[in-house]
């Protein structure tokens, strides 16, 4: 970190900027910041959490950058032409972006934990930070979640850790391939699937992402990840996998609406068993690969397997918000093709009509994801299952619709689900609410938007008042 200099986040509200912001502060440096969100009056409890934490804040109108001795950081949704931008350039300020920032924080530390992969980064992520926290090591954690473990009145947008010990630990992104960027000592790489960029960039980074560790920890559940860690020196990789032999293998997995169990096989050892408060699959190999990277790190892998049992999840990732009359609405994160179908078989794993809304994340990714959206809907989709499209996130900018919420809603109902685009998402709810009956689950899923949490309690609340 530069001593003694002055950061201006552009964006300071967004899920990768936010905890940046929040290390920043915690280790003692002057941080202000802007926001599209705080000018419109959007979730204002993370803007007050922020304060509260000693950042200042101002409208997104230039005011806040007054010195070309400020450092400005700004997230990629920000163009040249926001008026922070146009007075940093005024001013001369010195601009880095948020992943080259946050990769010169994680470089600098002892022990780098990166976990990089299309899904499950955040929740790996949370698990490794609390498993190190539990047992003593004093992390440092950034995520672009909330980590409940982590999060309660004085702090309810814990997304970051700020600690004294070796460990920084970090989900890395490859969507604008500033993974690049990251030489860590663990790595773990959790999957490898389509979401932003296409499978043979996607290889690439990744291979270069395992290839600089000293330990990379791989699933070989999926095929890409596997073919990319057998392409290491096998003294270098770990393995981990739910379906495959492994060096951390699961067994006889028992799946609870809210929790799963298994049994862990470490090599040649007797099997340890292993209770978790989050559910699903793929919270199992999510498990794997935190426990995995615990040891990695120095702990025994007791101490490891205890304090996972008491990890209860992130915010936005399969979280029940609220039961009424017999309705049950989850809050997930789901917003591409695997995330979606995790979610989908989880719920799937335990009888009751599935009612999504899907907002999705942004008119870019619709054309990209689109395909694989529409097939993975209609695969993981039963008869009775209802899916209601609002239009995709829009804060501002220019963007190119090439793909909308009504295409893809059309190509899954033409292929045999009940599909339907609700432009307005208050009235996607509002219908979905009047559908639902005892015993059906309420999912609303999407990215990028924290308000989605504020609409499902709102969904709560109008089927306690039917």
């Amino acid at each position: 970190m530069r001593h003694g200099k002055s950061f201006f986040f552009v964006g300071i509200g967004g899920s990768g900027m936010m905890p940046l912001a929040m290390i920043l502060a915690g280790r003692g440096a002057s941080v202000a910041g802007s926001d599209r969100g705080l000018d419109q009056g959007r979730v204002p409890t993370k803007f007050d959490d922020l304060r509260a934490r000693g950042v200042a804040l101002f409208p997104q109108d230039g005011s806040g950058i007054v010195s070309a001795e400020q450092i400005v950081i700004a997230s990629a949704a920000i163009e040249a032409s926001v008026p922070d931008m146009v007075t940093a350039e005024r001013l001369g300020c010195e601009r880095i972006t948020r992943a080259a920032m946050l990769a010169s924080l994680f470089n600098a530390s002892s022990l780098p934990i990166g976990i990089a992969g299309t899904s499950g980064k955040s929740t790996v992520t949370g698990m490794i930070g609390w498993i190190l926290y539990a047992c003593g090591r004093d992390p440092t954690v950034m995520n672009g979640a909330v980590m409940k473990n982590f999060a309660g009145p004085d702090a309810p947008f814990a997304s970051a850790l700020v600690g004294a010990g070796d460990a920084f630990v970090s989900e890395v992104d490859e969507s604008d391939g500033s993974i690049a960027g990251y030489a860590p000592r663990i790595a773990v790489l959790n999957n490898v699937s389509l979401d932003h960029k296409a499978l043979d960039e996607l290889r690439i980074l990744f291979a270069d992402f395992i290839g600089k560790a000293e330990t990379a920890i791989v699933n070989i559940d999926n095929d890409d990840a596997a073919a990319l860690a057998a392409a290491l020196p096998r003294r270098r990789v770990t393995t981990f996998a739910v379906n495959r032999d492994a060096d951390f293998c699961a067994r006889d997995v028992v799946e609870r609406p809210f929790g799963v169990d298994f049994a862990l096989v470490v090599g040649g050892n007797p099997a340890v068993p292993v209770t978790l408060q989050v559910p699903g699959r793929h919270n199992v190999s999510n498990a794997l690969a935190a426990i995995a990277a615990a040891v990695a790190s120095g702990v025994p892998l007791a101490e490891a397997v205890a304090a996972i049992g008491g990890f209860v999840g992130l915010r936005r990732r399969f979280d029940l918000v609220g039961e009424a009359g017999g309705v049950a609405v989850i809050d997930d994160f789901g917003h591409n093709p695997d995330k979606i179908a995790a979610t989908l078989d989880t719920l799937h794993a335990f009888p009751g009509r599935l009612l999504l809304l899907f907002q999705p994340h942004g008119y870019g990714p619709l054309k990209v994801m689109g395909e694989a959206l529409v097939a993975t809907f209609v695969e993981r989709m039963r008869d009775g299952d209802l899916l209601v499209l609002p239009d995709p996130v829009y804060h501002g900018g220019t963007v190119s619709r090439e793909v909308t919420s009504a295409d893809i809603t059309a190509r899954v109902a033409a292929l045999g689900r009940d599909a339907r685009h609700v432009a307005d998402r208050a009235e996607a709810a509002a219908l979905l609410v009047a559908e639902a009956k005892v015993g059906d689950r309420i999912v609303v899923m999407g990215a990028r938007d924290d308000s989605l949490s504020a609409l499902a309690a709102g969904m709560v609340d109008a089927l306690r008042a039917r």
